[in-house]
């Protein structure tokens, strides 16, 4: 690795709150036509403006600072001669006040009812590769509930010697295991099909986190019902919110990494994630890990459901739908800098970002800083697990000229992220579900970063 400059660039973060409450409104009212696109492009450009002039003057500030001596360091502040908060003064620990920017967020215009709608993770600001709790993303049908999980029952039923129900006591009491997955909707990323719609990773690839999940392998409960297995060649997951959203799912998958999941990051599920109980289907699109599950059916056929034949299909070029198309194939994102934020001035820059495969671990991301011309190796950050974010890194020297960057991965089986071309050649660009193409950032003269297509 070459020798980098003593000089590091200094980031702006994306303006995330540039959408207020009373466009939102008036989207969900009167719906979401090019003339409210518009809009939402010139008051994202206009909040990035604002950043940027603030940022731009704040580094005047510091260069001054520095020439006269930083008297920062030798203030005293209240906090270094008071007593500061009791021990236990929150009884669970919340963000710090100057991070309250950094929330889960609801695009307007995706749908009518909140309730049934996307709240999206802010990769942007996130480390490693554990999503918290409270920013994990939701995708809800009928809205979410938190159900007393002493009236909640689990049954297993179907091509089994005995139908069985399980209160949550009954589950905890199974051995239990914990593993770390990604979990993605299949429609994440499915606003740019047509072109660049969205501004911010958050928008672009927020339908997207990465937790720890502790329960009980499906592969036990089927056991312990006495599963049929000569004629068994799938599962039914049934939820209990007001959809009763239900999904098939392959035996082989359900015999084995299928965990029905109570614990997420060493703590019960919360409530808008499935609390008391949902299915984690590894490496398989989210609507398959089933919230509030209440019910498992062994079957021989597919069920055909309605989120398996009119929604979760995907639109071919030739005018069939792909039906069935479960896995979220290899992909891979930058999540700094991106969308919306700023360099401020020429140096060195750490490129960071996310990749993740539905097939298996990741192998190998490579960076682009010129649109795709060239490639280099991304230094890949441990742990590497199977079916589970990866985070990656790359070091770059900007030299003030527009760029533009991308991320191409490459898991375990050899498949490589396509770029555009290659994804509408087999797909087209009608689709809604499972688009796995390099994202593309570019980054002005100024230092303004924005979404682009590159194909």
């Amino acid at each position: 690795m070459s020798k980098l400059p003593l000089k590091e660039g200094r980031l702006l973060r994306a303006p995330e709150n540039f959408l207020s409450s009373d466009f939102s409104a008036e989207v969900l009212k009167k719906g979401f036509d090019e003339e409210r696109r518009s809009f939402l492009r010139r008051s994202f450009l206009a909040a990035s403006a604002a950043v940027a002039a603030a940022g731009a003057s704040g580094l005047h500030s510091n260069q001054a600072a520095a020439a006269e001596g930083e008297e920062a360091i030798m203030a005293l502040p209240a906090h270094t001669k008071g007593l500061g908060q009791a021990v236990a003064a929150l009884g669970y620990g919340q963000p710090s006040q100057f991070e309250k920017n950094l929330q889960r967020r609801e695009s307007p215009g995706l749908n009518r009812v909140s309730a049934a709608s996307v709240s999206f993770c802010p990769l942007q600001g996130l480390f490693g590769i554990i999503t918290p709790n409270g920013l994990h993303f939701e995708r809800h049908h009928q809205g979410w509930w938190d159900i007393d999980p002493r009236q909640h029952r689990l049954m297993v039923m179907g091509l089994v010697k005995q139908a069985k129900v399980y209160t949550l006591d009954d589950l905890m009491r199974f051995p239990s295991i914990s593993r770390i997955h990604f979990i993605e909707c299949g429609a994440n990323t499915g606003m740019e099909w047509g072109n660049a719609a969205v501004p911010t990773v958050q928008y672009t690839h927020g339908m997207l986190s990465c937790c720890e999940y502790t329960g009980v392998p499906l592969k036990l409960l089927l056991e312990d019902c006495g599963i049929d297995l000569k004629a068994a060649r799938y599962v039914l997951a049934e939820g209990a919110d007001g959809a009763s959203l239900t999904r098939t799912i392959n035996i082989e998958n359900a015999l084995d990494d299928v965990i029905v999941a109570w614990g997420m990051n060493g703590e019960m599920l919360r409530p808008e994630n499935g609390y008391p109980l949902r299915l984690v289907v590894p490496g398989v699109q989210g609507v398959s890990w089933v919230k509030y599950l209440r019910r498992i059916e062994v079957g021989d056929q597919p069920w055909f459901t309605r989120e398996e034949v009119l929604h979760y299909v995907d639109l071919m070029p030739d005018g069939r739908q792909r039906q069935f198309t479960s896995i979220q194939e290899c992909k891979s994102v930058i999540t700094s800098p991106s969308g919306g934020q700023v360099l401020l001035g020429q140096g060195t820059f750490n490129i960071s970002g996310l990749a993740w495969s539905g097939r298996g671990k990741i192998r190998q991301v490579d960076v682009s800083v010129d649109g795709g011309n060239t490639w280099r190796n991304a230094r890949l950050q441990t742990p590497i697990l199977d079916k589970c974010l990866t985070r990656f890194n790359f070091d770059w020297v900007w030299d003030g000229k527009p760029a533009i960057l991308q991320s191409r991965a490459i898991d375990s089986t050899g498949y490589v992220q396509p770029n555009y071309r290659q994804l509408r050649a087999v797909r087209g660009s009608r689709s809604i579900y499972h688009n796995n193409v390099i994202q593309s950032w570019q980054i002005a003269g100024n230092g303004e970063v924005f979404n682009v297509q590159v194909s």
